[in-house]
């Protein structure tokens, strides 16, 4: 079993309980207008180019058969249309300025290095979270990941839009410990508008989960000017009131580290306006759940 991984972070402190071990796959149906994984979006690896890390050192040139790479008067010039994804210029580059994206990875080598980290799952309750991407593009890979997590005694954990198959969360519930559900946005026009899907099937899926009496801690995205409104509270409120077992509301504050990523990749800029929530926008959010007597903490990334 084999899934196309694009990072590895250890001692994660932001996504599940304790210190964790945070693997992220790639693939996802959303194209989220603040993503802030852009590179996760295409399931194949993807080429990475810095250009102010060049040190024109003309090995890429060398290397590409497809003559991709060029130095010229006014710096390293990639066309990425001739790109054919070999990969021999980042094999080639003595520095971070080409770097392969996703590579291929058996459960047992990805299990190899979560399991090096045991000591601080066991001090911390932390564990493995499987994340993206959306995992459920991958959804036998995360399955195996998971089991293989739950097997070995380590709290399992996956972040997830809800954009997979029923079918698929119905198999994964019982090898996952917490879901992380990523509630993008709680109105279905602007859900579909920022999001390029609708949001009931996404909701549905949730629903589904928490009729297998799956944990779950629901994660609002608040991007200012957006939907850092009552009324996007109120739909938070709304969901979190339909669940048995949800633990609690984490509310994301927008942050725009995905704009210097699409550079990166060759990919458009993100879509103009979007910000940060200001500090009293996102209080007033919280504070209108809490009266609610909703558990609720904000989450700044």
């Amino acid at each position: 079993m084999t899934g196309v991984v694009f990072d590895i972070q250890r001692f994660s402190t932001h996504d599940g309980p304790g210190i964790r071990t945070t693997v992220f796959l790639k693939g996802c149906s959303l194209r989220c207008a603040w993503c802030h994984n852009p590179e996760s979006q295409e399931h194949a690896p993807a080429l990475s180019f810095a250009p102010e890390l060049c040190l024109a050192c003309g090995g890429c040139e060398r290397a590409c058969p497809s003559g991709a790479h060029a130095l010229v008067e006014d710096g390293h010039r990639l066309d990425r249309s001739l790109c054919r994804r070999c990969f021999l210029c980042a094999d080639a580059c003595p520095t971070p300025a080409l770097e392969r994206v996703g590579a291929l990875r058996t459960v047992e080598e990805v299990m190899a290095e979560v399991q090096a980290d045991r000591v601080f799952y066991d001090c911390t309750g932390g564990g493995l979270t499987v994340s993206g991407g959306e995992p459920m593009a991958q959804a036998d890979f995360a399955q195996e990941l998971l089991a293989a997590g739950r097997k070995a005694g380590i709290h399992t954990c996956m972040e997830t839009s809800g954009a997979g198959a029923p079918a698929d969360y119905e198999r994964v519930a019982p090898v996952c410990d917490l879901f992380l559900w990523d509630v993008k946005d709680t109105d279905e026009a602007r859900h579909t508008a920022y999001t390029g899907a609708p949001l009931e099937p996404l909701l549905a899926n949730l629903r589904r989960v928490d009729g297998l009496e799956g944990a779950i801690i629901l994660r609002c995205l608040l991007v200012g000017g957006v939907n850092t409104c009552m009324e996007h509270a109120a739909g938070i409120a709304r969901i979190y009131a339909q669940l048995r077992h949800c633990e609690g509301v984490e509310l994301l504050e927008y942050h725009p580290l995905g704009e210097g990523k699409r550079a990166r990749f060759g990919l458009p800029q993100a879509q103009a306006g979007l910000r940060p929530p200001t500090e009293e926008e996102a209080a007033e959010v919280a504070e209108t759940l809490r009266r609610d007597g909703i558990p609720v903490s904000i989450v700044s990334r």
